[in-house]
């Protein structure tokens, strides 16, 4: 009984820190009008602020795969340096005299940060438990979920034209993570270590049909997720002049709306340990397509039925995320697990980088009814690749 008390009581810390730290991800994309006008970005340059976590995110993925960090330095330590790394990449945004570039940067910087942020964190959790890791790895996501909505909640309480508190703020919440990392942290008695990363055997994993297909899953997922996370903002913005809601209601709003899917991914972790990996992606992808096909057009007709939707949308798109690696991790080769796991990650990181971009050029394009529409294409096509991984299994 000590032993699981010790378990919760350490997931729950996990979390909390996990949620302080993943605040700097969306906190410049968040203000980024207001900054934009304060250190005279181009517009290429404010699509840049949350195109460079992306990347950057990449970056620290794969360096921090080849270099098996989280086995040379202790996974806490690790995941505590790299939190105070992107408090300072990310307080030094409010620095005076920045140029766009510096301020790409630093973003870049950010994201290369929380990348030893993330997966260090998934394996403390996965050290907490045996029986129940797909619960305990949906619940770390889910506070991963929440912590990339706190900039909008951060964004509630500064006038919209200030921009720097909201940033600051930001940085103090992933400094108080880094304390919660390296004072109250602790790694559990099932840790493992990494599975190695081996730029040789890219192309063996590549070969693999079943590993192709749970990352092609996850792809249709990438598709949609950051793209909707980052513009679902402007979204409940638009929807709301529409019909009469002051703008002022939007940043809490998708707050409320990227963090319900904290409460979809806890549901979808258990769900996983009892009915399957796979099945669970896949109503969790059918239900947040049809949400990205619907939101926009029934947009027109009620605010209500809109703030609905969204809620159901945040719920489902980031529900199956812990899903596709733990397919992963199934269907490689063993010794070739952490390879499989990292082509995985930076592929769908990449892709986010293209959808981020596309969609507010489809919403000046179309209008905002019509702007989320093909994002439902991922979603579609991922259950198809994980549809098919189901039967390949199967046989």
């Amino acid at each position: 009984m000590t032993a699981r008390r010790d378990a919760r009581w350490q997931l729950a810390i996990l979390s909390a820190a996990i949620v302080l730290a993943m605040a700097p991800w969306f906190a410049a994309t968040v203000v980024a009008d207001p900054m934009a006008r304060a250190l005279f970005l181009s517009t290429w340059q404010v699509s840049w602020l949350t195109l460079a976590v992306q990347l950057g995110f990449v970056l620290g993925s794969l360096a921090s795969a080849a270099l098996l960090l989280s086995d040379l330095v202790r996974a806490r330590y690790l995941a505590a340096v790299a939190s105070m790394l992107a408090a300072g990449a990310t307080a030094a945004l409010a620095l005076g005299g920045l140029t766009g570039w510096q301020a790409i940067g630093l973003r870049l910087l950010t994201g290369a940060s929380l990348a030893c942020v993330y997966p260090p964190g998934m394996k403390i959790a996965a050290g907490w438990t045996q029986r129940h890791r797909g619960t305990a790895i949906g619940i770390l996501v889910g506070a991963v979920t929440v912590g990339s909505a706190l900039p909008n909640l951060l964004r509630v309480t500064w006038d919209p034209g200030e921009w720097r508190p909201v940033v600051l703020l930001a940085a103090t919440s992933a400094a108080l993570g880094a304390a919660l990392f390296a004072l109250a942290v602790r790694e559990g008695p099932f840790q493992a270590s990494s599975a190695p990363f081996d730029p040789k055997a890219v192309g063996r994993v590549i070969r693999e049909r079943d590993v192709r297909l749970a990352t092609g899953g996850y792809l249709g997922h990438m598709w949609e997720l950051y793209a909707m996370w980052s513009t679902i903002g402007l979204f409940l913005a638009d929807a709301g002049q529409r019909h009469g809601v002051s703008p002022s209601s939007a940043p809490f709003l998708a707050f409320a709306v990227i963090a319900a899917g904290g409460i979809g991914c806890v549901l979808a972790g258990i769900r996983a340990d009892q009915v399957g990996r796979a099945r669970v992606a896949m109503m969790a992808m059918a239900l947040s397509g049809t949400c990205a096909i619907a939101i926009g057009p029934l947009s027109t007709w009620s605010y209500g039925l809109t703030i609905t939707i969204a809620l159901l949308w945040g719920v489902s798109v980031v529900a199956d995320s812990a899903q596709f690696s733990a397919c992963v991790a199934d269907v490689a080769p063993r010794e070739y697990v952490g390879t499989a796991l990292t082509i995985q990650t930076a592929s769908g990181f990449l892709l986010t980088m293209l959808t981020i971009h596309l969609v507010p050029g489809w919403a000046a394009r179309w209008g905002w009814e019509l702007a989320y529409i093909p994002l439902a294409i991922g979603p579609f096509l991922g259950i198809v690749a994980m549809s098919r991984l189901g039967r390949a299994r199967r046989a």
